[in-house]
């Protein structure tokens, strides 16, 4: 197993790993929208907030020498099943060639109350 770790990403704010690569694929953790130069939170919108998570996404992948075409499997967390349109937009932004597979619950609440979080599993 291969560590996954960058400062383009948050680092992790408990027991745990950014990401993990093992028998050629990279599981990811749940990423939320913290911005990593700040550590701040972006406090917009459902849009903003999805558009920030899957930039943190983008920096595991890139750091473990993938891509979004590779990704296999999306696990997306919702505070609020209302905003599934508006993150899909912001999905879809994300995911312009291979489609995964994917999952998207609402949750009764999410880390630092953000609005969205999302975990990928990419083949490496």
């Amino acid at each position: 197993m291969k560590v996954i770790s960058t400062d383009k990403a948050p680092a992790a704010i408990g027991p745990y790993s950014q990401g993990i690569v093992a028998n050629g694929f990279l599981f990811a953790s749940g990423q939320i929208p913290i911005i990593p130069k700040t550590g701040e939170l972006e406090t917009g919108d459902i849009k903003a907030q999805a558009r920030q998570a899957l930039t943190n996404v983008s920096a595991l992948l890139a750091v473990a020498d993938t891509d979004f075409d590779h990704v296999v499997k999306t696990t997306c967390f919702l505070a609020d099943m209302g905003d599934f349109a508006a993150f899909n937009e912001v999905y879809a932004e994300f995911f312009k060639g291979t489609k995964p597979a994917r999952s998207c619950v609402a949750v009764k609440t999410l880390p630092k109350n953000v609005l969205c979080e999302v975990e990928i599993i990419a083949a490496v």
